[in-house]
């Protein structure tokens, strides 16, 4: 009986999932036709093309490994960054640009259902990887200077030098109000607080957190960086031919430090380990 009510659940899941994918597709369509004629702003088109093809991947993903009994800890988090820093910057986009458009009530219950769904994810106990705490107590004793890329990310993640300040005020366009907020209220605050987790060992919640964060941030900048290229965003707006490898580039490392963040993290979670109490290693037992 339980296996036969496990099977259903994962049969709905199966079910329920592409089907809201579709559902939210077909929203789309017809609100660009009937009443919602930001949606077919650029910045709005990569956002859907970021929902239906990264998103629908993810769910299908979530229920494979539903399937197989595995964890989806670490998608459901990727996803659950996505979907809320897509959400935080479109509704305050749409009521500063188009300030006759108040975005409907869909959009607001797609922000209720991430932070639901990012809820459980946050809240249960992640299973850790099992390490000899000896290994732990020599990797969190070492300086940074001994993880050249923790050293490398301590120095990307806050940068105040001119050539940034330079960037952005001529490279970048100059009306992203909405992503400038979330990025002062929501990025700066979190990058803050990575530079604390890469300097103090035993920050467990660095595992999760920096998976959370790799996708909000990828997920804005496909979106800033599309929205600057495309053919429906006006002239004055897009990035100057003679500037283009300029920008590319550098909006590519801001996207690229915090996904290689979450992959350090995840493939050398040593230095985020609890720290072992002193007198409780292997080596000073022997001693």
């Amino acid at each position: 009986m339980a296996l036969f009510c496990a099977g259903s659940s994962i049969a709905h899941q199966i079910v329920f999932i592409p089907g809201v994918v579709i559902v939210l597709g077909a929203k789309v369509l017809s609100s660009v036709i009937t009443g919602e004629p930001y949606l077919s702003a650029a910045y709005a088109v990569m956002m859907s093309y970021w929902e239906v093809v990264l998103h629908f991947l993810l769910f299908l993903t979530m229920i494979h490994c539903m399937f197989r009994g595995k964890s989806y800890r670490s998608m459901g988090l990727l996803w659950a960054g996505s979907s809320i820093a897509q959400q935080i910057v479109f509704i305050p986009g749409v009521v500063n640009i188009v300030q006759k458009c108040v975005p409907p009530l869909e959009e607001y219950s797609l922000l209720v259902v991430a932070c639901m769904g990012s809820h459980p994810a946050f809240s249960r106990p992640r299973e850790l990887p099992i390490i000899p705490a000896d290994k732990v107590a020599t990797e969190q004793k070492r300086s940074l200077l001994y993880h050249p890329v923790d050293l490398i990310l301590f120095v990307v993640l806050d940068c105040p030098l001119d050539t940034c300040f330079t960037y952005i005020y001529q490279y970048e366009d100059p009306v992203a109000f909405p992503k400038m907020l979330v990025y002062l209220f929501y990025a700066l605050p979190l990058l803050a607080v990575f530079i604390y987790g890469l300097r103090t060992p035993g920050c467990t919640w660095m595992l999760d957190w920096t998976i959370f964060f790799a996708g909000a941030i990828a997920q804005t900048q496909w979106c800033h960086i599309g929205g600057s290229l495309h053919s429906r965003t006006s002239f004055t707006y897009r990035v100057p031919t003679d500037k283009w490898l300029t920008a590319m580039i550098l909006n590519r490392l801001y996207v690229g430090a915090p996904i290689v963040l979450a992959i350090q993290c995840h493939i050398s979670p040593t230095f985020c380990m609890p720290t072992v109490p002193k007198g409780e290693t292997n080596l000073e037992k022997d001693n």
